[in-house]
């Protein structure tokens, strides 16, 4: 009997779930399920369209459960395979070229800084979400995939995305600048708004 408290390695999870062992299958979809969404949703598929991503990604998982030659990397294996399924369903409907939008213009820079937790939480999350929506694809991809929980490694949203692992932090740093002029200024978003000095003597007459 396993040990209460022990985390499973994915090798095991994998043999176990070949076996027919419904919770290590249940934890292989815990474990990388968010990261299997996140590169879904980055592909802004049609209403119906990302499920079906989802769950072809996981079928091909089933198919090849006793033919994953590294384990330890099947984040970057579920990346790359929902990508594809992702783009076969755009192809279907005569979508091309999403993923040479996403290459354009990357530098090669091996960098990882956390993402700024400061402008993805709380109570904002829903603006700023809205305003992240608003970004190119590229950055709308990026940051999609970056806030999957838990958090992909690069290499996973290398293979998730068909960028270079080194293109990401560069990348990753351009999109939060666009991010942070398209908040500046809202109420919500920007801290500094609400005690801009001009809010305070276009609303306080006792300020004039």
């Amino acid at each position: 009997m396993r040990g209460e408290g022990v985390e499973r390695s994915t090798a095991d999870l994998l043999a176990a779930s070949a076996a027919g062992e419904q919770a290590a299958w249940d934890l292989l979809v815990q474990r990388y399920g968010g990261l299997v969404w996140s590169v879904a949703r980055a592909y802004r598929l049609r209403v119906g369209e990302t499920d079906d991503a989802v769950q072809n990604t996981w079928l091909r998982l089933v198919e090849h459960l006793t033919r994953i030659s590294d384990p330890e990397h099947l984040g970057g294996w579920l990346a790359t395979t929902a990508r594809r399924e992702c783009l076969q369903l755009l192809r279907r409907r005569g979508r091309t070229g999403y993923t040479t939008d996403l290459l354009d213009d990357l530098e090669v820079e091996d960098a990882r800084p956390e993402l700024d937790a400061a402008l993805l939480a709380g109570e904002r999350d829903a603006a700023l979400w809205a305003a992240v929506s608003t970004l190119p694809g590229r950055c709308w991809a990026l940051l999609r995939t970056l806030m999957a929980s838990p958090p992909p490694s690069y290499a996973e949203v290398a293979a998730a995305l068909d960028m270079p692992v080194g293109s990401i932090g560069p990348t990753r740093q351009r999109c939060l600048e666009q991010l942070r002029r398209r908040v500046e200024g809202d109420s919500l978003l920007d801290p500094r708004a609400a005690t801009d000095p001009r809010d305070r003597e276009d609303g306080d007459p006792r300020a004039r």
